[in-house]
């Protein structure tokens, strides 16, 4: 149990990454504010962290709306008093090749993807200047390095990321610390979104060898409660037994 407990608020938290890394920053002492659109699911999440005696609450949160997510850290703010960090994990992933053009989907992730993980930092950076001190955790992807058929624009938006992220410790270095962190297979819902059979049916075989979300999780935890004077910069998480 940490020492030192921060404000952390965490996008994308119904499910998946979010959600294991709502439970493993519960389970640190840390007090959170929880964001997505499933309200069911968030409301459920944080009945429960809070009966195991954690401090959590929830909004509902678009991340593609610049004034929904200034609303989301504003409540936060509000709550709490604060914003230590701000973990920037929403993502979607409807795979296909290019010659499909489903230009709705590419349109989709980087509306989720890229401009999901801009309006978060324009909502809180804001708020961690006034304060003088702040951290970024942007949840990318081993996407972020590579690329694979089918995943073009996926891995266009995750690298993306990664350079939204490296700017971001450039233009904060001092008072904002900033982590990119990389997932490699990871069990989610990420996978239910593919409606291209053929994308589909590789990413089945893809994933047979994959990390709990809980994994991630730790990863994230990990860079958050270094102290002050160490920025973790990036983080990429693979399985073991995976060589990819």
């Amino acid at each position: 149990m940490t020492q030192t407990p921060k404000v952390v608020l965490v996008t994308g938290a119904s499910s998946g990454i979010g959600e294991a890394t709502a439970r493993s920053l519960a389970a640190d002492g840390h007090r959170l504010f929880l964001g997505a659109r499933r309200t069911d699911r968030l409301g459920a999440l944080t009945a429960e962290l809070t009966a195991a005696g954690g401090t959590a609450a929830f909004r509902r949160l678009d991340v593609t709306d610049a004034a929904d997510v200034r609303a989301f850290v504003a409540a936060a703010r509000e709550r709490y008093g604060r914003v230590d960090v701000m973990v920037n994990n929403a993502g979607v992933m409807p795979l296909s090749p290019l010659e499909a053009l489903r230009t709705d989907e590419w349109d989709r992730m980087i509306d989720v993807n890229v401009r999901g993980v801009l309006h978060g930092i324009a909502a809180a950076l804001p708020v961690m200047r006034a304060q003088g001190d702040g951290h970024f955790v942007n949840v990318a992807s081993v996407g972020a390095y590579e690329v694979s058929p089918t995943a073009a624009v996926y891995c266009a938006t995750k690298f993306a990321v990664r350079a939204i992220s490296e700017g971001l410790r450039q233009e904060s270095a001092g008072d904002i610390r900033v982590t990119l962190v990389s997932p490699g297979v990871t069990e989610s819902e990420l996978a239910e979104g593919i409606s291209d059979p053929t994308a589909r049916e590789a990413m089945r075989a893809y994933r047979a060898v994959a990390l709990p979300a809980s994994a991630v999780a730790e990863a994230i935890v990990f860079a958050v409660t270094r102290s002050r004077q160490v920025d973790v910069n990036e983080l990429v998480v693979r399985p073991a037994a995976s060589a990819q």
